[in-house]
């Protein structure tokens, strides 16, 4: 490099190699969700401290900060849902609420000063390799550079609208429930919840009991788990407190509660799916007594072949009175309300879209440009694939937290972020080792692990159990993790450096 070569690069901002230059890489995370605060946590306290959070938001909290509708619930234990390293001894139910989690999330950011390093309000419009950092740009046009991309999006934070003609007519309040307007008042209204999976599900068993006409478009029936609530004592808390090893305990209990019996039963393990279907099947005979609407809420599919839906309000709630299930399908919006097929026009004052999200997202639409020019969204092609779920062949140094084919469904995220931020860790300090200036998966071993999934996932209830779910991609295969969760971990303890290339 000339004199005046680098005289523009440094102007620029832009640094060469952290691992040669013996300095702390910069490190950028985009999200300030649970699995953003994760990363901010760990990469610290592992000595990696030159962090910079972008969210495009004003607040942490990332799906409970975006999700506040009526009945907001959690389906993993409490206990469980909780970062390792703050444990919560005050959770008020098994089951924890939407605004408490998000509580907890913004008590763990300031407790340990991942608000004061994030630019809120920053959304990132791009990011470009330029050997050996990243180029990154925000919505206002702020340019900086980083040795490190760690992105943590989230899987379901593009919410969805259905292609349905004359959306725009209609003259009532309409909103898509990850963006629900506190502002209109539902007492006595004639309400439509377009969907049935978990969101309508908890809306509906939240507001049926106050709104005036409620009417259900279900396009596909659910199998539904009740949700064994529970509400813990003042008492109990206190006794969490001063014993916080047993907090500790109920973590790793749920742990294995939760990943034995679903992770099997996803898994083909008979026992495991008998006895989620006997659980379903006796839910649903006793809280919908009537034999009609029991059978348009029975589901033609195996049971945890979608994401099994934790819920003990919806079954009573759409048996009111008051409550009618559509399952006529939806021909167009009037500005009255919601035509169906039948010619029927549902009149309604507010239309709540519980559509639910686009699950090929992760990172897009912020555009990324790897080596050679590479576009992320032309090589995903609508089939987003990862390394080991964090990881690009031709993206150098670029880590996905809940990326593509990683463990989800009806586990913790959070558990499953916090092993991902170890397995990164683990891979800076090997480049530290090699004072190498980036790390890339190689395309060898990620064609050969995602091989590996195209082989496992047909044998799993995902495929052979007769739904289509959100987990499908458009080839028609299931985006997830075909093992169980227990590999998962033990893969994320010991990276397998062989499989990346170092330069």
């Amino acid at each position: 490099m000339s004199a005046a070569e680098s005289m523009e690069f440094e102007a620029s901002g832009r640094k060469g190699p952290w691992t040669q230059e013996g300095r702390t890489p910069k490190i950028a995370i985009i999200g300030a969700g649970m699995s953003g605060i994760a990363a901010v946590v760990k990469l610290r306290k592992a000595g990696y401290t030159d962090l910079t959070v972008f969210e495009k938001a004003d607040r942490v909290g990332g799906t409970w900060r975006d999700n506040s509708y009526p009945g907001l619930s959690c389906d993993v234990p409490s206990y469980w849902y909780s970062f390792r390293f703050a444990p919560n001894p005050n959770w008020s139910h098994r089951f924890s609420y939407g605004p408490e989690i998000q509580a907890y999330m913004e008590d763990t950011a300031e407790r340990f000063g991942v608000s004061k390093i994030t630019h809120f309000n920053s959304a990132v419009t791009s990011l470009t390799y330029e050997a050996p950092q990243w180029r990154l740009v925000t919505q206002a046009g702020d340019t900086s550079f980083f040795d490190i991309i760690i992105t943590a999006t989230g899987i379901l934070h593009q919410p969805v609208l259905p292609d349905t003609p004359g959306q725009s007519s209609f003259e009532g309040n309409a909103f898509h429930s990850a963006r629900w307007d506190h502002s209109v008042d539902l007492t006595g209204k004639r309400v439509g919840v377009i969907g049935t999976g978990s969101t309508a599900a908890q809306i509906v068993g939240d507001i049926a009991g106050r709104v005036g006409k409620l009417s259900v478009f279900q396009r596909t029936a659910q199998w539904m788990v009740p949700l064994q609530q529970k509400t813990y004592s003042e008492r109990w808390k206190r006794f969490l407190g001063w014993f916080p090893f047993v907090q500790t305990f109920l973590y790793h209990f749920y742990y294995q509660a939760m990943t034995r019996g679903i992770g099997g039963a996803v898994l083909g393990d008979q026992k495991s799916l008998k006895r989620i279907a006997d659980l379903c099947v006796r839910n649903l005979f006793r809280n919908v007594p009537e034999g009609n609407l029991r059978d348009r809420l029975t589901p033609t599919y195996q049971a945890a072949c979608k994401r099994l839906v934790l819920c003990s309000s919806f079954y009573p709630a759409i048996c009111r009175e008051t409550s009618e299930l559509v399952t006529e399908g939806i021909d167009h919006i009037s500005p009255e309300g919601v035509v169906t097929k039948d010619g029927r026009t549902h009149k309604l004052d507010v239309l709540v879209y519980a559509t639910g999200f686009d699950p090929t997202a992760f990172i897009l639409p912020t555009r990324v440009t790897g080596e050679g020019g590479v576009d992320l969204e032309k090589f995903w092609d609508g089939v987003p694939r990862a390394h080991r779920a964090m990881s690009v062949p031709g993206f150098p140094n670029f880590w996905m937290l809940e990326g593509p084919t990683g463990p989800i469904g009806n586990l913790s995220l959070i558990t499953i972020s916090e092993y991902q931020v170890d397995y990164m860790i683990d891979c800076f300090n090997h480049m530290k080792h090699h004072r190498a200036e980036a790390m890339t998966p190689s395309r060898e071993a990620f064609d050969t692990y995602n091989q590996a999934i195209r082989e496992a996932v047909p044998h799993t209830i995902w495929a052979t159990g007769g739904c289509n779910s959100w987990y499908l991609d458009k080839n028609g295969l299931p985006n997830l993790y075909p093992w169980l969760p227990s590999q998962f971990r033990r893969e994320m303890k010991r990276p397998i450096f062989s499989e990346y290339r170092l330069s």
